[in-house]
């Protein structure tokens, strides 16, 4: 069994042969984008053991996003293929060192994931569960699938992470605030950007935000990311800040889920908080330095050579 679980949407990202509009565009490449299932490969990069769950279309981009998980490692034994539904597709453009991404993934076949598409033997074994502020507001019924999740997770003692991962677009006439507000406090494990902070806690100050979520409530480890200035790692006993890790910035897509996949898998090798921390860090940033979400990652051998470079700050 698996480490770790997720789950959630992912699609068929083509990615431009060049810079500039997509009307320019002629030639592109294809490959897998997803939160939940970076993270996955981040984790199975690191030996790490984990599952992905979802639904694809039973078509050639479902096919094909099913055969490079597995190829990375990634369990996808929980993938339910969906004769009614196609799977989501999405395109980058990049232009000036910024990337855009377009979606095409209403009424796609992970929208339509339901409780009963989670196979609870799944969670018998398993270490954490980690999840996103996507996959709850992409459909009713997907709501129900991650409060199944997080169910299934308590009955089993699994810890659940949770990303928040805000997409306003996704939102449309929907304040979700309130939902992603009780998913992080329902969750063991958070890691959410400081702009994501503010919108669902109303405020970025990292005293504050400690002392708020990890009082009382089900938060053991809080990381808060901030973009080219570092990350925060926190927990009841302390609270530590983390340089960014020094990269060339190509693709800034997928480095968040780097970082949450070296983050969990520190934890779940049982290193320390700043180690955890720094692994997630140079994740992160190593994401950014080729195009595609999950090609920059790190393998564990390279991740140890150069775990040396990077700074720990207390307070």
């Amino acid at each position: 069994m698996s480490e770790c679980l997720t789950l959630g949407e992912t699609m068929a990202a083509f990615t431009p042969g060049r810079m500039g509009p997509l009307r320019y565009v002629q030639d592109y490449g294809i490959r897998v984008a997803g939160a939940e299932s970076n993270t996955a490969v981040g984790l199975a990069k690191l030996g790490v053991s984990a599952a992905w769950v979802s639904r694809l279309g039973n078509d050639e981009f479902g096919k094909y996003i099913r055969n490079q998980l597995r190829a990375e490692g990634v369990d996808c034994s929980g993938v339910k293929f969906d004769p009614e539904h196609r799977t989501g597709v999405m395109f980058k453009q990049t232009s000036s060192g910024e990337t855009s991404v377009f979606y095409y993934r209403e009424n796609s076949a992970a929208s339509h994931m339901t409780p009963e598409d989670l196979d609870e033997s799944l969670f018998t074994d398993c270490c954490i569960l980690h999840l996103s502020g996507i996959t709850p507001v992409l459909s009713e019924s997907c709501r129900q699938t991650v409060e199944a999740a997080v169910r299934l997770a308590r009955k089993h003692g699994v810890k659940i992470s949770f990303d928040p991962n805000i997409r306003k677009k996704l939102w449309k006439d929907t304040d979700y605030t309130p939902l992603l507000r009780e998913l992080t406090l329902a969750s063991n494990i958070v890691l959410m950007g400081l702009d994501e902070a503010d919108t669902l806690f109303g405020t970025r100050d990292v005293e504050t935000l400690r002392t708020q979520l990890l009082t009382g409530g089900c938060i053991e480890v809080l990381a808060l990311k901030d973009g080219s200035n570092g990350a925060w790692m926190a927990d009841k006993d302390q609270l530590l800040h983390l340089d960014a890790y020094p990269c060339r910035c190509i693709d800034p897509i997928g480095a968040g889920d780097g970082f949450n996949a070296g983050v969990l898998a520190g934890l779940l090798q049982g290193r320390t908080l700043a180690e955890a921390g720094q692994m997630g860090a140079v994740c992160g940033a190593l994401a950014t330095e080729v195009p595609g979400d999950v090609e920059g990652y790190p393998d564990s051998d390279r991740l140890s050579a150069i775990l040396g470079g990077a700074q720990t700050i207390y307070r």
